[in-house]
């Protein structure tokens, strides 16, 4: 096969409508997988196209244009759950098997409250006029390009991509309240992160940062901590998909504690042991529990913030010296072990958590 004929364009949502009611779109060749897309995930890109965000590339391919209707067509190579999403969405009648069962959604909440529960109709019209204009980036491959070509261009977009690890699975599979609330709180600590030096640019593209928020988030919700394992916090997501109970104080003590974190120990945390992505989860559950109480949400305790005193911000200060220093080795082993452990089971982080909030608490 010789160099790949093909032009970058952009098309508006109102083209490939247009194109579908005039039967010039192919959106389902024969080589494309029939997959279907949850109603988490339809209303997600709905929303994407709504706030204006970029989605990947949509490839086409050029047909021989038909020399008895003189119409030309055009087939999807890649991206036919995007077209199908859209045009379900905007113009069902389009679609000749078009099934309710199927294809009827409406927006969520957790992804957009304005326009939850509303058809394309129901929308105002600005927004409307919003989604009927917004241009996706289109790939148009030659009318040259044989099926054998087509399929092994295919093929080769699906199979090129690294492996995805655990969360970045959960963010393709899940789209309800848990998965809103942890990528939110995940964005809006963004510098914490970075300025904390907890993760790198590198950790944030595959999505650490909103592992350990998930983490953080269950253990505000049942009041205790919890150990890294990846099929607890796939059923989190699965249980807490619909709502989350207390999910605007999560969201509050979340970000309070993050504030206070910042406000102590913005210029102690990227030199310190607690910085490290096996340890940050105990800090936070430290100072977390130092402010509000490890079972305030559970315990429907006050929202009010506790102050932390300056001798308790020392107290965790020398703490991290004596762990950095290896300080216990002879007085407190086990918790030296732990420290120096890159490991994440909840027996682990019990022994950290407990250490800490022993050694701080001496000081009052």
């Amino acid at each position: 096969m010789g160099t790949i004929e093909y032009k970058k364009t952009f098309f508006k949502v109102a083209d490939f409508v247009s194109w579908q009611k005039d039967e010039a779109l192919i959106l389902s060749p024969k080589f494309q997988r029939r997959s279907v897309w949850k109603p988490g995930t339809k209303s997600y890109l709905i929303d994407t196209i709504v706030r204006g965000l970029p989605i990947p590339i949509i490839f086409l391919r050029d047909l021989p244009i038909d020399l008895e209707t003189l119409r030309p067509k055009r087939e999807v190579v890649d991206g036919q759950q995007r077209l199908r999403t859209v045009l379900s969405f905007v113009a069902p009648q389009s679609l000749p098997d078009y099934n309710s069962q199927q294809d009827y959604f409406t927006i969520q909440k957790n992804h957009n409250k304005e326009i939850a529960k509303k058809t394309f109709q129901e929308l105002d019209d600005e927004i409307k006029r919003e989604i009927l204009e917004y241009e996706f980036s289109v790939h148009i491959l030659s009318p040259r390009m044989d099926d054998r070509e087509v399929i092994d261009i295919f093929r080769r977009m699906n199979s090129t991509y690294y492996q995805l690890n655990k969360q970045e699975i959960r963010n393709s599979q899940y789209f309800g309240e848990f998965k809103t609330l942890a990528y939110k709180l995940a964005l809006e600590c963004f510098w914490y992160w970075k300025n904390w030096k907890v993760f790198t640019d590198d950790d944030i593209a595959r999505m650490k940062e909103v592992k350990l928020t998930s983490e953080l988030i269950m253990m505000m919700l049942d009041g205790e901590l919890m150990g890294s394992n990846d099929k607890t916090i796939d059923n989190y997501y699965k249980k807490y998909d619909d709502s989350i109970p207390h999910k605007n104080r999560i969201y509050n003590k979340f970000h309070k504690t993050m504030e206070v974190i910042d406000k102590n120990f913005r210029d102690f945390l990227p030199f310190s042991k607690f910085r490290e992505q096996t340890k940050i989860y105990i800090f936070f559950a430290v100072i977390y529990d130092l402010v509000f109480g490890l079972n305030s949400i559970k315990n429907s305790e006050s929202d009010d913030k506790q102050k932390i005193s300056e001798a308790v911000v020392q107290r965790i200060k020398i703490a991290n010296d004596k762990v950095k220093n290896k300080q216990l080795i002879y007085s407190n082993s086990k918790v030296q072990e732990v420290f120096d452990a890159r490991r994440q089971n909840i027996k682990e982080r019990k022994i950290m958590f407990d250490y800490l909030i022993h050694f701080v608490k001496d000081s009052d």
